[in-house]
């Protein structure tokens, strides 16, 4: 996975293969364009009341483990947009709203830490929720209204630069505020008993499900230590941080504050998690193969089946039964600075000469990806299918159109500083990349960063790269929370998610129209549209809508995929005995 991949709340309705025994697993491949597109409901009052349904047959007690490449670069929720943060922090961190997961991996929103899933007033304008009694905090404390406060308004602060921006820039005099740490409060923030009421600038119908990003988890105003609190956030959910040995490993262990009554969402089966960090996918493959000692009762948050390893894991029956097969929301791209490679001939360029079916084949195949041509991801809403580029009739480059635009251009040569992270499969993309885009009639100088910080560096405008590993899944099943955070040129700056740095008027005006539109077929019909519009523009290469392929060990019980934040649901596992 070379992307960001931020908490996606667009289900897919695919899930683990059958566990066949041919050698040919062409057939029982998920095929992600004739997935169907499916929206995550609003749940009752009913729904988000506690305890979270109790897992069939799943017992209390023992340690799961994780065999993971790399330690997350955040904690602090309002400093987390990539999904494995996301996803790592569910046991320790609640929010307003989240997603509740039924025993297929499907999603409801409902109300977390609010009695529901919110009060919608003035057409969208002004939402409502009431805090439930009896949360609280790892030390007992209960968690409080100004609490409440103090998490949206430490969103201001300026140590706050890498997570998502929705309710800053939506709230009411947002614009000018700083944060709370000089005493001042933001007055569309108000709190009344145990009711907090937000106070938008314009209506925003899906508020409900962007508080339900980790980005807006809850922050205890007595804890918050600014940029320290990155390091070691503090817990109102049922596990809470043990110990950490930054880039080695991560220990949770039981919150006893917490109560299960309180909580629709989470259940807490297994004593301990010990996520461990170092691993090669191929490295954590074979020892899930091999299924020995603590790796019986391991799984990863982040690292799938290896390339190397894709063919005889799903095609062995006894191992693939220990596969979670999943398609993911999420559309990898590789984003071109438009600031840096200005020229609209030379970024189409770029595209007609991208090696798609060469990368797929060092992903392990059709098992693990499809082709994109789009940024939208076939199982979101609003998805339009479009082929610009000629990826369908040659999936391996056109050489040959790309020297023809370069010359066009007066560019032939153009040197690209491409920027990828640090793993053994990423190597072996870049490479065939810059052969590829070489063979196209660029020259290319290819950068490895470092896993850990890889976004916060590709995230700075002047970061001196001209094309960069990156990927999108919706924040929710919208295309807002796909084209507006990462396309429109508002959102330039550092930290910021339009890394391609577009700032192009129609496609700005574009964004507008479809927010505004309050008819959801025509709201997506222009996000459709607004996919092909960037996309002649050249602005990024979609490279592929992933499959994933999660195993795990043999004694880890009830994996199944969190819809609402892509990846195996942790609060559902337990340890078979």
């Amino acid at each position: 996975m070379i992307a960001t991949g931020v908490v996606a709340a667009s289900s897919s309705v695919l899930t683990a293969c059958g566990s066949g025994d041919s050698n040919s697993s062409k057939s029982s491949v998920p095929d992600v364009s004739k997935a169907k597109t499916q929206n995550i409901p609003v749940g009752t009052k009913s729904d988000s009341t506690g305890p979270a349904p109790e897992v069939a047959g799943a017992v209390k007690g023992g340690t799961v483990y994780s065999l993971d490449q790399f330690d997350m670069d955040h904690l602090d929720p309002a400093q987390i947009y990539v999904s494995t943060e996301g996803l790592i922090t569910v046991p320790i961190m609640r929010g307003l709203t989240g997603y509740k997961i039924d025993d297929k991996g499907n999603a409801t929103l409902v109300g977390d830490a609010a009695t529901d899933a919110g009060t919608v007033k003035d057409g969208g304008k002004t939402w409502v929720f009431t805090l439930k009694d009896g949360i609280k905090w790892e030390d007992g404390s209960d968690l409080s209204m100004d609490d409440v406060r103090h998490t949206f308004e430490r969103l201001f602060a300026s140590f706050v630069t890498e997570g998502p921006r929705y309710v800053q820039d939506w709230l009411e005099g947002g614009d000018k505020y700083k944060g709370p740490y000089d005493g001042k409060n933001l007055d569309s923030i108000e709190i009344d008993g145990k009711t907090v009421t937000f106070r938008l600038k314009e209506a925003h119908a899906d508020f409900n499900f962007t508080l339900a990003m980790r980005g807006y988890s809850l922050v205890g105003k007595k804890f918050d230590t600014k940029e320290k609190y990155d390091k070691s956030p503090k817990s109102c959910g049922p596990y809470k941080i043990q110990s950490r040995s930054v880039g080695k490993s991560m220990t949770y262990v039981r919150n006893e504050h917490w109560d299960a009554k309180t909580d629709p969402i989470r259940n807490a089966y297994p004593d301990k998690f010990l996520f461990q960090f170092g691993f090669q996918p191929l490295a954590s493959t074979d020892r899930f193969i091999a299924d020995k000692g603590n790796d019986q009762y391991a799984m990863a948050i982040f690292n799938e089946v290896a390339a190397e390893r894709i063919a005889q894991v799903l095609t062995n029956a006894t191992y693939k039964k220990r596969v979670l097969t999943q398609v993911d929301p999420v559309t990898y791209y590789w984003p071109i600075n438009t600031k840096r490679i200005t020229d609209v001939k030379v970024r189409q360029a770029i595209n007609w000469a991208w090696p798609h079916q060469q990368l797929q084949t060092i992903r392990g195949g059709a098992s693990t990806s499809e082709l994109a041509t789009t940024i939208f991801s076939p199982v979101t809403p609003g998805y339009k299918d479009f082929d610009l580029y000629g990826v369908k009739a040659k999936p391996g480059g056109n050489p040959e159109k790309s020297k023809a635009l370069l010359k066009e251009a007066g560019k032939t040569g153009q040197k690209l500083v491409i920027a990828y992270q640090q793993s053994d499969n990423a190597v072996k993309q870049a490479v065939a990349i810059k052969n590829a885009l070489e063979a196209g009639g660029f020259t290319v100088v290819n950068k490895q960063i470092d896993k850990s910080t890889f976004y916060t560096q590709i995230g700075k405008v002047d970061n001196g790269f001209d094309l960069m590993a990156a990927g999108w899944s919706p924040d929710w099943p919208s295309g807002y929370s796909v084209f507006y955070p990462c396309w429109d040129g508002d959102n330039i700056g550092d930290g910021r998610s339009n890394y391609a740095q577009l700032k192009d008027a129609s496609v700005d005006k574009a964004i507008a129209a479809a927010t505004a539109e309050t008819d959801v077929d025509k709201a997506n019909a222009a996000w459709g549209n607004i996919d092909e519009q960037i996309m002649k523009l050249g602005a990024c290469v979609p490279d592929y809508h992933a499959i994933r392929n999660w195993m795990y060990g043999s004694k880890v019980g009830n994996v199944v995929y969190d819809a609402g934040n892509t990846g195996i649901a942790l609060c559902k596992l337990y340890v078979k005995g």
